[in-house]
């Protein structure tokens, strides 16, 4: 357990800048923080607003790597050296993000079936950038096959490593990981593999690391928003952390004040931390209770009443 590598997923709208530096002030484990990812544009300038939660003077939680989405090879080119600029090493290149909205413009996992343009896009970007490169994929858009034909193509390029989310995009985060597509990945890649899918607990960590014995690196996405002393239980390899929901407690009511110090209007913030409330609502027992009380708030001010009273209500950490 002491030897792995722990990687913060992307979430987009939840694993940014604030929640990553407080997140660092509670708990501990991760390594690094992939950061959400930013759009390449078409501008010529890139305006310090648009990579505003990369900028290192806001990340003094968490080293990370910026993320780029793109199917442009000009337009990744110009943003990372934009970012190597900033004193980041590595940029990771999404193959992965499920949303249609990205997905049909062939972007993200929308991208993964065309595996001719993504070989032009590495022959493009690769001798032209300053920094390492990694990737971030699934195993296809409507099929798992497409990786099988990426694979190939990745292993003529000198990538640092590829993330690998077991499941297709059309699935988003439904049914299962698929953990044979997984182990035939890993057995034909040349480069190293981080496997990032579903890893909800001590127990389900213990199968994948098991099953993957050759993987070190591993990446924590959802589950670790709805339980934030995962990692640090991961990498111990048992739970003996007392007090958690006073922990968390802590840590949400901090949450809470520094969104209401950025955001404008009482709608942005209540969407803000209904959203985050959808995982940690997870895990407690009564979850669903739990977060049908949180959805039903319409103000800000009335949100932290209602939170401390489920915090009174003897909440039982359920992971």
């Amino acid at each position: 357990m002491k030897n792995i590598k722990l990687y913060f997923a992307p979430i987009r709208g939840f694993t940014n800048a604030l929640y990553r530096n407080l997140y660092a002030e509670f708990f501990s484990g991760f390594d690094l923080a992939v950061a959400p990812f930013i759009s390449t544009v078409q501008a010529k300038r890139i305006n310090k607003s648009h990579i505003k939660d990369i900028l290192p003077e806001n990340n003094s939680g968490m080293p990370i790597i910026p993320q780029i989405l793109s199917n442009d090879p000009d337009g990744f080119i110009k943003l990372a050296h934009v970012i190597f600029d900033m004193g980041y090493e590595t940029v990771n290149w999404n193959l992965g993000c499920p949303f249609p909205i990205v997905a049909k413009k062939k972007r993200g996992s929308g991208m993964l079936p065309y595996t001719d343009e993504i070989k032009d896009f590495l022959d493009k970007v690769i001798p032209h950038i300053p920094c390492r490169l990694t990737i971030k994929a699934r195993t296809g858009w409507k099929t798992n096959t497409d990786i099988f034909d990426l694979i190939p193509v990745f292993n003529q390029y000198p990538l640092s490593e590829i993330i690998i989310h077991p499941r297709i995009g059309i699935q988003k985060y439904d049914g299962e990981p698929d953990l044979d597509i997984f182990e035939k990945c890993l057995r034909n890649s040349n480069h190293p593999v981080v496997y990032n899918g579903d890893i909800k607990n001590v127990e389900t960590f213990r199968a994948l690391s098991g099953r993957f014995f050759s993987v070190d690196r591993w990446m924590l996405g959802r589950w670790a928003v709805a339980n934030p002393f995962l990692p640090a239980i991961l990498r111990k390899g048992e739970d003996t952390i007392p007090d958690k929901i006073t922990i968390f407690k802590k840590f949400h009511d901090e949450l809470f004040y520094r969104y209401r110090q950025v955001l404008n209007g009482p709608s942005h913030i209540m969407d803000k931390m209904k959203g985050y409330w959808f995982y940690f609502s997870w895990s407690f027992e009564n979850s669903q209770m739990i977060y049908k009380k949180i959805k039903k708030v319409k103000k800000a001010d009335r949100f932290r009443g209602v939170v401390d009273e489920i915090f009174s209500n003897a909440l039982k950490w359920k992971n």
